[in-house]
């Protein structure tokens, strides 16, 4: 090895001093050697030293980036900027890199190529290597330099003439400038294949070397201080692919340092063996060749330490927060391999530290690998014994982490939590605890099923013993004790289907022993009986239970359902075979107990849903099925409850299957049921027709007898009973006299409604006779007419049950029911007339966008239960509109209505204290609308559904919107609205319509053109108010149309310019000319060219583009003005380039150079600014070289308020958790 490269490779392992870890252990400490990324670690706490102390190196990537690209600016000529050149994408093979680079390199193409095993390629390079070491070590070393993407050669000149550094710098010059991906960046399958083989070359090179060619002095240093050096590159592909060959070297070594301990322990016990004999029994020679031995295994394990400390201090320590997430997620990857298979010097605090520290990392794949590494130790009770200190130290860190945002990383740590929970004494607290618990009603059904695993350790099975199979009685009664204990204690949840689809996989078998299940519901005795909240709980985890078996798809909201395989329908099927066996003997007991209980007999009906009900017949249990209708009809005639009467309608459903060899039993309980409801119904209509007055008595009887009429009628055809006469004589009297209560008439509508609909299913697709189709026309109308008449009933209920039916009867009979072979039931298309939607579109005005609750009554109800059931039935009715104008039921410009309520508020707000400017950008600031956060979802997806039908009329619609909105507004304020809220949250509604034309400008521009076009001839509309130089009234409308104009394409921007001037210029009265009117200004200045238009300030204020986004949207050649020109720049902080990527806390070194930031690059600051220009009528042509930026930045915006808020809002009742040093959580970035 040549002098001076021994000595950097010895400077690099000396040079570095040491660190104390976290209380006994240490580890060898970062010196200062080289460069590094990123920002150096701060402990969480003071008991965790700073390592970075001694390091003063940095990485200047991102740096010298900025540099290059400010001196191609400066040198640039006046004339138009070029384009960046496009990236090649590689292809699969990898031919395009190869292309790039004409020198070939025998170990690159063999493992590319993946033709020939590495073990054989490995054993070629090494006889290379025998016969000239030189030679052998180039080519491994241009195969690590090929690997990273370059272009350049390492010759035997440069090895010999030149140092490190200076090598790195020629490399650094060749590479690949115009694209900025290398093999190990590639995700394709090909190059995914070429860095595990890269991993396994870089392991067998050592693995082959290790009893010889390792010892050598020259390979593993020459190539250790290779990759130090490339490690510290300023380019991300030298630094990414050194620290992965140089992690891996480092695990391969480790490997070999575990062998040579083995050996000396070996040698150790052989020696002491050969002392211990007798004199004459000693073999001098054999102990002096084991004395021999023992100095040679010390010199290798010194030399393999050696080359570990050097890696450990030279790169890890850099590397492990280097700015790149792979980067340090290899790091802690290895860094836990280290640990598990080398426990005695790894296993330390000093080593661990690293990976108490990185569980702070604001990046998910980085936290994700230190919680896997953790998985590792703590996975064995000898390695978790060594990690007390660990443990306490970082112990609130790792249980804070199951509110991760990140799914897969809280998965992984409540996994960790569980080995924990096995392998450790009593570390876990109770409030420790208490944190997991919650998880197992989230939504994410694999976190869902970790946490069900953690409680069933710890509180569902504390005593299991490994490997012993739970038994089929005492110990299950013991499990449904104690899991109905919790779930009433804990008061978690209200749904048990959720606890048991978390407890399924690891406590499925218990789940399923429905026999103890039913034994514990039947047992009557007073000591050990259950209570009744134990019961109602019990019968629900039975029925959660039996679905889950049966279905084989966790509960609604949890995950997609999707389709089972083969295997998994034949394992349900057997498996329902069994439940039904299980529970059909149980099943009528169970309800003859249970029937007078609403809320127990409802989930019991669910579980006879689930039954193969063949098995009644072939499995001869006619008896018992005649009981159950028994035990159904008793249910039947005893409720009024409507979740109860829905299950026992549904489950005589599935028991009239025509299918099944016994449904003419289940068709016989049903026509007793429909004989007895029809005569008593006929009885009480005549009785309330003739009488004068009806008792309470009486009321409570026919709205009972009418509700499960109305229940049924969903399920089954009752039409033969003949209940369409009775029912609208009910409703024309409640018009008539206003006698009928409100809960007769509502079944009263939806018996009507379903009666009308089962008649249409009767009908056939042709040859319809035509005396059917006039009678159902007849029916339809006057049904129509009645509900229509209802819409302005003075009851809630009936108000909105008129409006669903309505939509739901104006949606059947609409323009689509024709279509599909149906041509013969054309007669039946019923179209609403003008009054109708006119009316429709009242209600929803009246009901679904009232102001009749203040903000105060509104937080006050926020979160009741009934605040949440009046919101889901406002929405169901803006549901039902919504549908008829996407099905084209209502014309489009009804949808105006829904339109303008897109981001309006729900109640006053508070006004702001500022000016206009301020004013602007505080209405940026404030929290979500009303109406937004509570229909945003309907409504936008409207928009989006209409767009498709007609982009003019929908345009149109839109601006009949704005126009509503403006004429309203000058009603109620007088022509003096341009400083008022209310104008400014026509204009944020503007913005929104906006986004909306970001895509697909070509099919956008006649709509967009004749929409500028109209809002110009509104805007000039209205004459001017009294007074010399007052604007026409509606002017202001100019500024909300300005909105618009950054989606506008240049050309049209000239035509409507000179539109706008015609139009200017044809009115009888002009603005003076020393004060022009400022909407006037405001909108043709949005309408100049860019090279033209814009004052000063506009030009001041047009945010630049950051650093590396020349492809993405195009430069301004216009220089810009003096920062001061705009209070907003003027007061903007600035953002360095780089972000810590470890945890809070403790001093932080000052950044001596922070590479400058464009204004522009802030999204937030953007929105506000740009809102705060175009409130004070200066130009808004500096947003329009950011519609791209602008257009993903609002949509992810909307789609963060469109998204309703998860299970995983978890996060917001247990803030105490929460780590305050997180950035994961807290998403705070250091500066």
């Amino acid at each position: 090895m040549p002098p001076r490269r021994a000595a950097r490779i010895q400077g690099t392992s000396s040079s570095s001093g040491s660190s104390a870890g976290l209380g006994t252990g240490s580890s060898p400490a970062p010196g200062s050697a080289g460069a590094r990324s990123g920002s150096p670690p701060s402990p969480p706490a003071p008991d965790s030293p700073d390592l970075s102390s001694g390091d003063s190196g940095s990485d200047f990537e991102d740096t010298l980036r900025l540099r290059r690209k400010r001196r191609r600016r400066r040198g640039q000529s006046r004339g138009p900027v070029l384009k960046r050149p496009r990236r090649r994408e590689p292809s699969g093979d990898g031919s395009s890199l190869a292309a790039s680079n004409p020198e070939q390199n025998t170990l690159f193409e063999a493992v590319r190529s993946a033709k020939i095993a590495v073990e054989t390629v490995v054993d070629d390079w090494l006889e290379t290597y025998k016969q000239d070491r030189e030679t052998g070590f180039l080519e491994l070393v241009n195969f690590i330099i090929r690997s990273c993407g370059c272009r350049g050669v390492v010759t035997l000149k440069m090895f010999r003439h030149l140092q490190n550094s200076e090598i790195i710098q020629q490399l650094t010059e060749k590479f690949e400038e115009d694209s900025a991906e290398y093999p190990l960046s590639l995700g394709t399958q090909p190059w995914r294949c070429f860095r595990a083989a890269f991993c396994e070359l870089v392991a067998a090179v050592v693995r082959r070397c290790q009893y010889s060619v390792v010892y050598d002095e020259f390979l593993m240093d020459a190539l250790i201080s290779l990759l130090t050096g490339l490690s510290d590159s300023q380019v991300r592909a030298f630094r990414h692919t050194s620290t992965l060959a140089a992690m891996k070297l480092m695990t391969a070594l480790v490997n070999v340092a575990l062998g040579v301990s083995l050996h000396q322990e070996n040698n150790q016990r052989q020696y002491e063996a050969e002392r211990s004999k007798g004199p004459g029994r000693q073999a001098t020679d054999k102990l002096e060749a084991l004395l021999e031995k023992r100095r040679e295994l010390q010199e290798q394990q010194e030399e393999i330490e050696n080359m570990m400390n050097a890696i450990f201090k030279g790169i890890f320590v850099h590397r492990y927060r280097d700015v790149v997430p792979e980067i340090r997620a290899i790091c802690m990857e290895e860094l836990g391999t280290w640990m598990k298979s080398y426990t005695a010097s790894f296993l330390t605090d000093g080593y661990l530290k690293y990976i108490g520290w990185t569980l702070h990392d604001k990046q998910r794949e980085v936290r994700l690998q230190c919680v896997k590494a953790l998985q590792g130790l703590y996975c064995h009770r000898d390695t978790a014994a060594h990690m007390e200190l660990f443990t306490s130290r970082f112990k609130t860190r790792m249980v804070s982490m199951v509110l991760d945002k990140e799914p897969d990383v809280a998965v992984e740590v409540v996994k960790l939590l569980t080995l924990m929970l096995e392998n450790t004494e009593e570390v876990l607290t109770e409030e420790d605890c208490q944190s997991v618990y919650p998880v197992v009603y989230v939504s994410s059904r694999a976190l869902a099923s970790a946490a069900g695993l953690f409680l069933y350790r710890r509180l569902l099975d504390p005593q299991r013993e490994a490997g012993r199979e739970p038994s089929r009685d005492g110990d299950n009664r013991t499990f449904f004790r104690l899991l109905l204990a919790f779930f009433i204690e804990s008061e978690l949840h209200e749904h048990a289907a959720y606890l048991v689809d978390s407890l399924w996989d690891c406590a499925g078998p218990r789940l399923r022993d429905w026999e103890t299940i039913s034994a514990l519901l039947l047992e009557e005795s007073p000591t050990k009986g259950l209570a009744d909240r134990q019961e109602k709980a019990l019968v629900e985890i039975l029925a959660a239970s039996v679905v889950q078996a049966a279905e084989g798809q966790p509960p609604v909201g949890r995950s997609l359902a999707k389709k089972p395989s083969a295997r998994e329908r034949k394992a349900q099927a057997e498996e329902r075979i069994r439940l039904t066996h299980c529970l059909v003997p149980a099943l009528p007991q169970l309800l003859a107990k249970f029937s007078a209980d609403a809320e127990k007999a409802a989930p019991l009906l669910e579980v006879l849903r689930c039954f193969d009900l063949s098995i009644y017949c072939t499995g001869r249990l006619e008896k018992h099925l005649e009981l159950v209708l028994g035990q159904l009809q008793e249910v039947v005639e005893k409720h009024t409850g409507q979740a109860v009467l829905e299950a026992a309608s549904r489950a005589l459903h599935a028991l009239c299957d025509p299918e099944l060899a016994l449904h003419g039993r289940g068709d016989l309980v049903r026509s007793r049921l429909a004989d007895q409801l029809a005569d008593k119904f006929h009885q009480e209509v005549t009785e309330l027709l003739q009488a004068s007055s009806l008792d309470e008595e009486e009321v409570y009887s026919m709205a009972a007898t009418l509700k499960r009429i109305s229940i049924l009628f969903n399920a089954h055809d009752l039409t033969p009973w003949q209940l369409f006469e009775p029912c609208t004589q009910l409703l024309q009297r409640a018009l008539d006299t206003g006698e009928v209560p409100p809960q007769v008439l509502v079944p009263a509508i939806t018996c009507l409604h379903f009666h009308i609909l089962w008649e249409l299913s009767h009908l056939p697709s042709t040859d319809v006779p035509q005396e059917q189709l006039q009678s159902l026309k007849t029916r339809v109308t006057s049904f129509c007419s009645l509900c229509q008449s209802c819409l302005s009933d003075v009851d809630a209920g009936v108000r909105e049950q008129a409006f669903m039916v309505l939509s739901d009867l104006l949606l059947v009979f609409g323009p689509q029911l024709p279509r599909d072979g149906r041509e013969a039931l054309a007669p039946l298309v019923l179209l609403p007339d003008a009054g109708l939607q006119s009316q429709l579109a009242a209600f929803l005005m009246d009901h679904v966008f009232h102001h009749a609750c203040s903000h105060e009554e509104l937080s006050a109800m926020e979160d009741s239960e009934n605040h949440i059931e009046e919101l889901h039935q406002r929405r169901v009715l803006l549901a039902g509109f919504c549908k008829l104008i996407i099905y084209d039921v209502l014309e489009l410009s009804a949808a105006s209505d829904v339109f303008k309520h897109y981001a309006k508020v729900g109640g006053t707000q508070e006004a702001c204290p500022a000016g206009p400017a301020t004013a602007w950008g505080h209405q940026a600031l404030s929290p979500p609308p009303q109406f937004y956060s509570d229909y945003g979802d309907i409504i936008k997806e409207t928009l989006n559904c209409t767009r498709q039908i007609d982009r003019q009329e929908w345009a149109r619609t839109l601006l009949l919107s704005l126009q509503q909105l403006m004429t309203e507004l000058l009603l109620q304020q007088g022509p003096e609205i341009r400083a008022a809220e209310a104008f400014l949250e026509i204009r944020d509604l503007a913005r929104r319509f906006s986004l909306l034309f970001s895509l697909q400008q070509l099919r956008n521009r006649p709509a967009l053109l004749s929409m500028h076009k109209e809002g110009i001839q509104f805007a000039f509309q209205e004459p001017p108010g009294p007074g010399p130089g007052l604007p026409p009234l509606n002017l202001p409308f100019l500024e909300v149309l300005s909105e618009f104009s950054p989606r506008l394409l240049r050309p049209d921007k000239a035509l409507l310019l000179a539109y706008l001037e015609k139009m200017y210029q044809e009115q009888r009265w002009l603005a003076p000319q020393d004060v022009p009117w400022p909407s006037l200004v405001t909108y043709r200045n949005s309408l100049q060219p860019q090279e033209e238009g814009g004052s000063v300030n506009s030009r001041s204020t047009a945010p630049r583009p950051p650093p590396g986004s020349a492809a993405k949207r195009p430069r301004i050649d216009a220089p810009s003005e003096h920062p001061d020109s705009s209070p907003w720049l003027s007061s903007r902080l600035p953002s360095p380039a780089l972000t810590s990527t470890v945890l809070r806390g403790g001093p932080r070194p000052p950044l001596t150079r922070p590479p400058a930031r464009d204004p522009g690059s802030d999204p937030g600051l953007l929105q506000s600014s740009s809102l705060s220009h175009r409130r004070s009528g200066v130009n808004r042509l500096s947003l329009m070289v950011e519609e791209e930026e602008e257009e993903m930045m609002i949509e992810e915006e909307s789609s963060e308020e469109d998204t309703p808020e998860q299970d995983r809002t978890l996060l917001a009742p247990e803030d105490q958790l929460r780590d305050l040093f997180d950035s994961t959580i807290l998403g705070i970035e250091d500066v």
